[in-house]
This record gives structure tokens, sequence and C-alpha cells, in this order.
């Protein structure tokens, strides 16, 4: 059996269930081979998109967080690498996000988990109120620092400590905003390149997934071989 903390495990671990617990430990590994600093600027962070949605201190959060989240292996490449700030910085200029297309009124009420959502913030404002808590929770603990100016291993305790629910912040529920943070990461992780995420379908390659190819149904059921041919996107662009 191979080590449980290998990068490759690691990864594996993270499509499974998405949690932080691993992605923590593939971002301890790369601490280990390289250096423990601040997380923005991270290297492979998209210099080239400005974005539209997010402010200066946010958008520092969000690379940071991603960083953290999904960070490059030799595996695959890092959510940085594959574009999803940019696809999350799109994404919150959806209707979507915006909760446009969403059922707003109340009443709010606490529910079980198997009848979704029921706040009252839509996803973008979900992000933009936690970075901010999360921000000034941080600046209290660690002496003035925003959450992108800590040290990796603080930056993977505080989000661990949200997806637990045991960090308390103001006006939000931590836990609630770590699940929509990685829900979104993960989609910016594994979308269509034509959002923004999985530059160069580097996580389809990754995976295997033939992506929008319309001939690949005899390699449906082949557990024993890897399919043969590069994925296709939306835009007919081979992989």
């Amino acid at each position: 059996m191979s080590d449980e903390n290998s990068p490759s495990t690691t990864r594996r671990q993270l499509f499974k269930g998405l949690a932080l617990a691993p992605m923590v430990a593939a971002g301890i590994a790369a601490c280990a081979q390289g250096s423990d600093k601040p997380a923005a600027p991270a290297g492979g962070a998209p210099a080239d998109y400005k974005p539209t949605f997010f402010n200066a201190a946010e958008w520092a959060f969000v690379l940071a967080a991603c960083d953290r989240l999904i960070p490059a292996d030799d595996v695959g490449p890092g959510a940085l690498q594959a574009g999803v700030p940019e696809f999350i910085d799109r994404h919150m200029q959806t209707p979507y996000a915006a909760g446009d297309i969403w059922y707003m009124q109340g009443p709010f009420v606490e529910a079980a988990p198997q009848f979704g959502y029921q706040g009252r913030l839509p996803v973008r404002d979900i992000l933009r109120v936690g970075m901010k808590a999360i921000d000034a929770s941080c600046q209290k603990t660690f002496s003035g620092k925003a959450f992108a100016q800590l040290e990796h291993a603080d930056q993977e305790k505080t989000l661990k400590d949200a997806e637990a629910g045991s960090l308390k912040l103001e006006n939000i529920s931590a836990k609630e905003f770590f699940n929509q943070l990685l829900g979104e990461t993960r989609m910016g992780y594994f979308c269509d390149p034509k959002h923004g995420g999985n530059k160069h379908m580097a996580a389809w390659k990754m995976i295997g997934y033939p992506g929008m190819r319309a001939d690949y149904t005899d390699w449906v059921e082949v557990r024993d071989r890897p399919y043969p041919l590069p994925p296709v996107d939306l835009s007919g662009k081979r992989g």
C-alpha cells in the first residue's frame, strides 16, 4: 500500500472527497519540499488576468486560499496553474452567483442538509462576507496579518477550522463559507476552459476525461487501460 501522505495518494483523496484534510496534507508535503512562505503572491498565479469582481484584498485571499485547497504537485497542476481564481471571479458575475435565479425570500431557517442552502446571502455575498470576516479574525489572531499574509501552515489551519465550523466569524457561518469556496474551487478546476478554469484542459488530462468527445462509448466500461485520445473542449479544441 502506498504512503497515505504521498502527493499521488493525496490527490486521489482530494478527488474522492474534496475535503480539506487531504488538501492540507498535500500542501504540507509541498511545503516540505519548498519553503513555508505566504501564499500570495504565489507561484503560477494568473498574473495576466485582472479581476473585475473582487477587489485587491479579496483577490489576494482567493489566490492564497485556492493555492492551499489544491496545491500543485507531481500528479497534476494546482488551482492557480489551472486558472481557478479567474473562473471564480468570472462566475461571481453570473445570475447564479448573484442569486437572480434562486428563491431568495424568507423565512430563513436552520434546516437539515438535504434541504440545501436556506440562508439570505447569494454565493457572491457569502464569499465576500466570509473573506472579510476571516481576514478580520486572522488580524486579531496573527498580529494584524490578513489571511493572504499568513504562513502556509497558518492558512491551512484557518481553512481547516472553517471547514470544521470551529472558527467563529461575525455575520456568517465559517462552515458555509468554506463549503461555498470549496465548491467554487472544484468547479473551476474541472470546468470547460471557456469558463476561465481548467487551463489547457490540464485537469481533464490528469484524470483521463475525454471532454466533449462524442465517440468514446466503447471505452466507458474499460477499466484496465487509459483512454488513448486527448480531451476536446466545447470550442472543439483538442488538448
